[in-house]
């Protein structure tokens, strides 16, 4: 029984891409910036051997890695959760999704506010705590919804649960997803609900991600079609709006999608359980906290040491990351970086293959593990790997 554990950390990049510089991102290197904190202890992705990918060796290169890795290439243009997972699963992106460093224009949030029947608050590019810091006494007052965007082609919105039910700002989302289309068809209409506690607005865990049906066919859609179990974990069926996807395990942390992911390991599937781990990006690297996410690193790689103890003699385990996030540059966006890719199990040689071209070639190695036709772009590096 084949099985493939395909974890995604969001935002864990290793290292700025040749074209960062286009991007702003000249310099930037997650790995490298949160392997100086004293947080940092990751004894078990040293010893897969992710300290050997080049550039990394002096975080603590290893002379007998146990794992297969690369340095793997977005080759599609941008830098955002939803074009980095899709290349992931194997559609290349060549035009950006659209951003707006100056907000969204008028004829789009005139249109959402006939059909919301609520103003709009801000709409401008801005942090996602700060936001509700400098409009969420306005909001209350008023009954307009905080909307803002980010570097990312994202339309998001901020409301207090008081105010606005949950299920009413997830009922907005799906009106600004509808009308977010053509050249305005950004990729995530983000739910942004925050509540007040001991006097200062907070942030909960009750985010929704709405993003727009993957344009072509995924390695999800070709698994499903071949009657394989497609799990996804965490905000991965968001990403992809549920195409391809055969069951759904949403969870709201990085412990959650951990134990989330043991729990799918100890059932009998065949296919692909595709997990993303939120927190890094989200809660550390946005928020320039460089403790914070060397300590989230650490405690995957406590739980990583136990997790491979549960893998079965056919499983694959890919570890990869979608773009990077460096919490210790000058801005709080994401970053155009290189990331890892790390593959471990029983049937595989280990060793620092070198630099891949596309995230893609995830997507066509899996197709090839699982014996499914390939529908998608990417090259398969399963033969240089299996023993």
């Amino acid at each position: 029984m084949k099985r493939i554990f395909l974890i995604v950390l969001d935002s864990v990049g290793i290292g700025a891409q040749h074209d960062a510089e286009r991007f702003g991102d000249a310099g930037a290197n997650t790995m490298l910036s949160i392997s100086r904190s004293e947080k940092f202890n990751c004894p078990n992705l040293r010893k897969m051997g992710l300290f050997n990918i080049e550039g990394l060796e002096s975080i603590g290169a290893t002379d007998a890695p146990v794992a297969a890795t690369f340095k793997m290439t977005e080759k599609s243009n941008g830098k955002d959760t939803t074009t980095g997972h899709w290349e992931i699963a194997g559609i290349v992106s060549e035009k950006p999704m659209p951003t707006y460093p100056n907000g969204f224009p008028d004829q789009i949030l005139s249109e959402f506010s006939k059909k919301t029947g609520r103003g709009v608050l801000c709409n401008l590019p801005y942090s996602g705590t700060q936001v509700i810091e400098d409009f969420g006494r306005q909001h209350i007052e008023s009954g307009d919804l905080i909307v803002y965007t980010s570097a990312d082609s994202v339309f998001q919105i901020a409301a207090h649960q008081d105010v606005v039910p949950l299920e009413t700002l997830y009922e907005y989302c799906r009106i600004a997803r509808e009308i977010l289309k053509g050249e305005h068809a950004v990729g995530r209409v983000i739910a942004r609900p925050f509540v007040t506690e001991n006097g200062k607005f907070k942030r909960t865990a009750n985010r929704h991600d709405f993003s727009l049906l993957p344009p072509k066919t995924t390695l999800l859609d070709s698994l499903k079609s071949a009657g394989k179990d497609v799990i996804a974990v965490g905000k991965i069926s968001d990403i992809f709006a549920g195409k391809g996807v055969t069951e759904a395990l949403f969870t709201h942390s990085n412990r959650e999608g951990m134990e989330t992911t043991d729990e799918v390991c100890a059932e009998d599937f065949q296919g692909l359980c595709f997990t993303n781990l939120v927190d890094f990006d989200m809660s550390f690297g946005h928020r320039q906290d460089v403790d914070g996410y060397a300590n989230a690193l650490s405690e995957f790689d406590l739980w990583l040491g136990e997790f491979v103890k549960k893998m079965g003699a056919d499983d694959l385990l890919m570890i990869t990351a979608d773009h990077g996030c460096d919490p210790a540059d000058d801005s709080t966006d994401h970053t155009r970086e290189h990331t890892p890719l790390v593959v471990y199990g029983e049937r595989v040689k280990a060793g620092y293959y070198g630099v891949r071209e596309s995230f893609s070639d995830i997507a066509a190695s899996c197709a090839e593990y699982l014996e499914i036709p390939k529908e998608f772009e990417g090259t398969s590096f399963l033969k240089e790997i299996l023993k």
